[in-house]
């Protein structure tokens, strides 16, 4: 019985714990509220300026690659804030502090992760409702709860990917975080973001199945164009939701070899 409650208290700790990392990256924001807005704008106008290119073939074209620059700006956003996590406790002069304190790395990356989700999520509602008042555009046909639910579930998969990139900035301070574009310059080769994944090269397509942000996608487009319904959805779904389960931990066990590395070496100094 005793030892039932002690994993209820250590369980509820670990969540307080992974709320609090919630808490202070949101207070990041509104500290550097200003950055968040040029950023938002720049996404927004970078959205607007891909659909102006499917005008001239229809409002279906543009919605088409609008999903294609929302999932981008979102798949962006939780790379940026989970990879780039490290590059802020730097700039902030706080990693020593925050690699040395007594709390698990599962805590603090879950805390960052939920934070990037949360974050990307809305992001990407605003530059929805944004794109969609541009070009006046109906969406009454559209399924938003398939919507944000594909986002969401998503979202795990892209975690996990992101925490594998975080190993970068953490074992080089000076290019670490700019080398994580890497990963988001495959993802938009081999996912169709703005195109079928049929045009691509025979050798090089079925690396495209490898990528979750290829079902993303499609079950984004299905909801958003042709109002497809989570029944619909269901196995593109699960099998998001399948890779976001096999990639967080693997991540999460990814990160910790490389944080041990960087201990080991004297990489967690803020100049590196």
């Amino acid at each position: 019985m005793e030892g039932k409650q002690m994993l209820a208290i250590s369980i509820k700790k670990q969540g307080y714990g992974s709320i609090a990392f919630l808490e202070r990256n949101f207070a990041l924001i509104r500290r550097y509220l200003g950055w968040e807005v040029v950023f938002l704008v720049y996404n927004v106008m970078n959205a607007l300026a891909i659909g102006l290119i499917g005008v001239r073939l229809g409002k279906e074209m543009v919605m088409y690659l609008v999903v294609g620059a929302m999932v981008w700006g979102f798949l962006s956003i939780l790379f940026h804030e989970i990879s780039e996590s490290i590059a802020w406790e730097r700039w902030e002069g706080t990693i020593e502090y925050t690699f040395m304190a007594p709390i698990s790395r599962f805590t603090h990356l879950i805390g960052n992760c939920l934070f990037a989700v949360v974050y990307g999520t809305i992001r990407s509602v605003l530059l929805l409702f944004c794109v969609v008042f541009f070009f006046r555009i109906s969406i009454q046909g559209a399924n938003f709860l398939s919507l944000f639910v594909v986002l969401v579930v998503s979202g795990l998969s892209f975690v996990g990917l992101g925490l594998v990139a975080a190993v970068l900035p953490l074992l080089s301070t000076e290019k670490g975080a700019y080398a994580t574009h890497i990963f988001e310059a495959i993802l938009l080769l081999l996912s169709g973001v703005y195109y079928e994944i049929e045009v691509l090269p025979a050798w090089i397509r079925p690396l495209s199945f490898a990528s979750p942000a290829t079902y993303t996608l499609r079950a984004m487009r299905a909801a958003l164009l042709h109002g497809a319904g989570l029944k619909e959805l269901w196995g593109s779904v699960l099998l998001l939701l399948g890779i976001g389960i096999i990639l967080i931990p693997l991540g999460i066990i990814v990160f910790r070899q490389a944080e041990y590395y960087a201990k080991k070496h004297g990489k967690l100094k803020r100049s590196g």
